[in-house]
């Protein structure tokens, strides 16, 4: 397994960011890369994994998550990535658009989050095992031009992530017509709102 960090630069936020497409240096990762540069400026770790070099699984719906472990049971590389995540205080998925969705790659991870959600979630008054005040942040790069395609992806994620208690704090930077490998270096517009939107993570949070 192949993780890379940053170098910590002082006290701050912990940052997993995931980079779901199997094409390195492609345009949601140069996407999550601009996020990132101000969390880092600003003192904060910031450690990226690139997905596609894990040997891993999807969820297997073997509910031992719920019945005898406070855990995913599948044991693989994302094991470990699970538990970073637990331990983040932001999530950055960076994720392109394949077939109008997310690819297997980030999807594999999105299901066994699954593992963090407590027994009998859907009536519990807490549902989740993750410490509160956890927040996130997604990059998603689109091929097609018109934003009217594929707009969904977001909120239906974040639909489970809110709805299940995991995350109150969900932010968006959507790149569409970055088809071609560095198209997304070009687009000026993206990067200052990726620029923008890290400074205003990066940004204490509470009183």
């Amino acid at each position: 397994m192949s993780l890379r960090t940053l170098p910590v630069y002082g006290p701050g936020m912990n940052i997993l960011t995931l980079l779901g497409s199997p094409r390195k240096g492609g345009n949601s990762e140069t996407m999550a890369r601009w996020l990132c540069e101000p969390l880092a400026e600003a003192g904060h770790a910031i450690e990226f994994v690139h997905l596609d070099n894990l040997a891993l699984k999807g969820c297997r719906a073997c509910n031992l998550c719920k019945t005898k472990l406070d855990r995913c049971a599948v044991m693989d590389d994302l094991s470990e990535v699970l538990e970073k995540a637990r331990a983040a205080d932001l999530w950055v998925l960076a994720t392109p658009v394949y077939y109008g969705d997310v690819p297997a790659q980030i999807k594999a991870f999105i299901d066994r989050t699954y593992s963090f959600l407590v027994p009998n979630y859907a009536k519990a008054e807490v549902r989740t095992r993750l410490n509160p005040g956890k927040r996130m942040a997604w990059a998603i790069a689109q091929g097609h031009p018109k934003e009217d395609l594929f707009g969904d992806i977001f909120p239906r994620y974040e639909y489970f992530f809110r709805h299940y208690h995991l995350f109150s704090d969900t932010r968006l930077l959507r790149a569409c017509g970055v088809y071609d490998l560095g198209a997304a270096k070009k687009r000026h517009d993206v990067r200052d709102q990726a620029l923008e939107m890290g400074r205003d993570l990066a940004r204490p949070t509470g009183g």
